[in-house]
């Protein structure tokens, strides 16, 4: 392992945080990404997206949770060097010559999201993994100018690690796994933003056990309860913040928006922004990535409310100022019912293409083990007092419950208008009403034939 050296800053630069206290930045380099105009660009595109269209507060952004993963990054990386060196080489503790890297790439770790990230990456197929390490690696970002100061090959180290292709696991799982700097920021950040308490859980007494082992990282066994905590209050937040329905009853409207913006520009009758023209045509690099962010789609949007196309125009406008669709719970049995309430949509005049969807909103809390995907290799490791290792469902009951379930649920989206009682007759009351039979209280139900008496 190479070792990577920055300038010290002569002044250290502290920055306040409402969730970490302070941020604390002595490296150069750090500052030099922290001023670069791709990073300057995360202030304006929003952590959470729609959600702020149930939590008014959380309209938080990426850029300061990227500064909170680089500052959890950076602690534990100081705790490792107090409390674990390395003594000789092979024995699973920590090298500090491996801090700098990892803070960068802490700090760097969603560098490629764009606005509303994963509902933009689904309609125009990017993918803000690839994208960031792109952002990293070419030799005309500000980003990259500033990490090659460090070495010529430091920007590709970083990407590796945050392709979780670098060969030390300690690294990567110091910013990716299943108890990470990036969970636990935004798991915390999240939850003060929203103003919900589910998310809080003591991330001090989680940070005073973790240790390096041999394969990666772990936590002592008198801190066991603080790591089951983290994961209740995981499965919390996405339950209770990240699956709310009018949260992804606003992210189907703005597939929807999109997808008609999509559909109208081919028609040469779409105004638009030159920045998301380029994507809209299919035509787009990584400066016209770098150029989108929140309010360049908002400006699109806010255009579009004057189109002469009537769904996009309605689309802009529900999205902009919250009309959200409303919804029901579906399973496999009642989900053959949807054909016929698309039918009366589309007879109240509503295209169910753009105005009807079926969305799937499901979590795996915690899993053991699995050997591929997103969390590959990555579960949860309590270190007993001998040095064992156990996985922690197999200490703790309550994780044993979540482990490996998958929890959620699956909806479908129509227009609110379709549940509307009015006291002027309307001339699409019939069709609500027979709407209606199937939707009561917000279930979704077959009509049952009466009995008669006979039976």
């Amino acid at each position: 392992m190479p070792k990577f050296y920055s300038e010290k800053l002569p002044h250290e630069v502290v920055l306040r945080d409402p969730v970490h206290g302070y941020i604390h930045i002595e490296d150069q380099v750090v500052l030099n990404i922290l001023k670069s105009k791709e990073f300057q660009r995360m202030r304006r595109i929003k952590q959470l997206g729609p959600v702020s269209y149930v939590f008014p507060g959380a309209t938080h952004t990426r850029f300061e949770h990227n500064l909170g993963v680089y500052e959890l990054t950076r602690r534990i990386c100081n705790i490792f060097a107090k409390k674990y060196p390395l003594v000789k080489p092979g024995d699973g503790l920590w090298d500090v010559d491996n801090r700098l890297l990892v803070e960068c790439a802490g700090l760097l770790h969603d560098i490629g999201h764009g606005p509303y990230s994963h509902t933009f990456e689904h309609l125009f197929g990017t993918n803000h993994e690839v994208l960031g390490q792109k952002i990293i690696t070419d030799p005309n970002t500000e980003i990259n100018h500033a990490l090659r100061k460090v070495a010529p090959n430091f920007p590709e180290l970083v990407a590796s690690v945050i392709a979780k292709t670098y060969p030390n696991p300690q690294v990567v799982k110091m910013i990716s796994s299943q108890a990470d700097a990036d969970r636990m920021d935004y798991l915390q950040r999240d939850a003060y933003f929203t103003g919900v308490s589910y998310g809080h859980f003591d991330i001090s007494r989680v940070l005073r056990v973790i240790r390096p082992y041999q394969n990666g990282i772990c936590f002592n066994n008198n801190g066991m309860h603080a790591v089951e905590d983290y994961i209740v209050s995981r499965y919390q937040m996405y339950q209770q913040v990240y699956f709310h329905r009018v949260g992804r009853s606003m992210e189907v409207i703005l597939h929807h928006l999109l997808q008609r913006a999509k559909d109208v520009y081919q028609q040469g009758t779409l105004p638009v922004t030159p920045e998301l023209a380029r994507f809209l045509a299919g035509k787009w690099t990584l400066d016209d990535y770098l150029k989108l962010d929140d309010g360049v789609m908002e400006t699109n949007f806010s255009m579009w409310t004057d189109s002469s196309d009537q769904i996009l125009a309605d689309l802009a406008k529900r999205y902009l100022f919250r009309k959200q669709l409303a919804s029901v719970k579906i399973d496999p049995e009642t989900k053959k019912l949807l054909p016929k309430l698309k039918n009366l949509i589309k007879e109240a005049g509503f295209d169910p293409e753009y105005y009807t969807e079926i969305n799937s909103a499901f979590d795996e809390p915690y899993d053991a083990y699995k050997p591929t995907g997103k969390n590959a290799n990555s579960q949860i490791e309590i270190m007993q007092d001998d040095g064992t290792l156990i996985e922690l469902s197999e200490l703790s009951p309550l994780v044993k419950a979540l482990n490996g379930t998958f929890q959620g649920d699956e909806r479908f989206f129509f227009p609110k208008t379709m549940l509307a009682k009015n006291d002027e007759p309307q001339i699409f009351d019939p069709i609500y009403q027979e709407f209606q039979k199937y939707v009561r209280n917000g279930e979704l139900r077959y009509l049952r034939r009466p009995k008669k008496k006979s039976e």
